[in-house]
């Protein structure tokens, strides 16, 4: 039974999990920049439409949300990763809106605005800059969610597909034989706890760094 799931498999798997990290954050972080600013900023009815679609999603159980995806485009890497990837776009709409509309009201906002700078001027110059750092850290801990939920829709048979290597389905894999060769299962939960660990520690550094009141400490 020891040969069931080799080490390198796990080592493997990791390309799979940090491919999928990467990706899906980044469609949910350019896809909640876009939808978040032009609500935020622009409001009014258009606000309005894509916040009220936004609680929608948000009222769905994440995992549930993501199999709903994940069950129309079908099993797969790449599906996997644009699943992942929309399943985050909600949330991250909702963090940029927030903060457009607190900066949209600050005094230096409104001095630009009253030296007759565009509104594209504005957003790009004096809200943008403020908003990415706080999306950095974001982007860390998205990624250790996405490496979960892609872990659990591959060991419910919906992500990554055999023979590609990837921990949930290793996991998966090895819950048949739990009691002869616990190693099979316990091995990539190792690794799928220890990764999800080390991007929250870098989320939590980054804050730190990248927060003037937490510097200021």
């Amino acid at each position: 039974m020891a040969s069931v799931l080799p080490q390198p498999g796990v080592i493997y798997g990791s390309r799979v999990a940090l491919l999928v990290g990467v990706l899906s954050m980044l469609i949910a972080l350019v896809g909640g920049l876009l939808l978040g600013t032009l609500a935020g900023f622009i409001g009014g009815w258009l606000d309005a439409v894509l916040m009220r679609g936004v609680e929608i999603l948000l009222a769905f159980p994440y995992l549930l949300l993501a199999l709903a995806i994940v069950a129309m485009l079908g099993p797969g890497v790449l599906n996997t990763t644009i699943a992942v990837g929309i399943w985050g776009v909600p949330a991250v709409t909702r963090i940029v809106r927030g903060s457009v509309l607190a900066l949209r009201e600050a005094e230096y906002v409104g001095a630009a605005r009253a030296l007759g700078s565009p509104g594209a001027a504005v957003l790009r110059r004096h809200i943008l800059p403020n908003i990415i750092p706080g999306l950095i850290v974001y982007a860390t801990l998205f990624m250790a969610n996405a490496i979960l939920l892609e872990a659990a829709l591959s060991f419910l048979g919906l992500g990554v597909q055999p023979p590609t290597a990837s921990w949930g389905l290793m996991v998966s894999t090895g819950r048949d034989v739990l009691l002869v060769a616990p190693h099979v299962a316990t091995v990539p939960g190792l690794a799928i706890m220890l990764a999800v660990l080390a991007f929250n520690l870098v989320g939590d550094g980054l804050r730190d760094a990248l927060d003037p009141r937490l510097r200021g400490g």
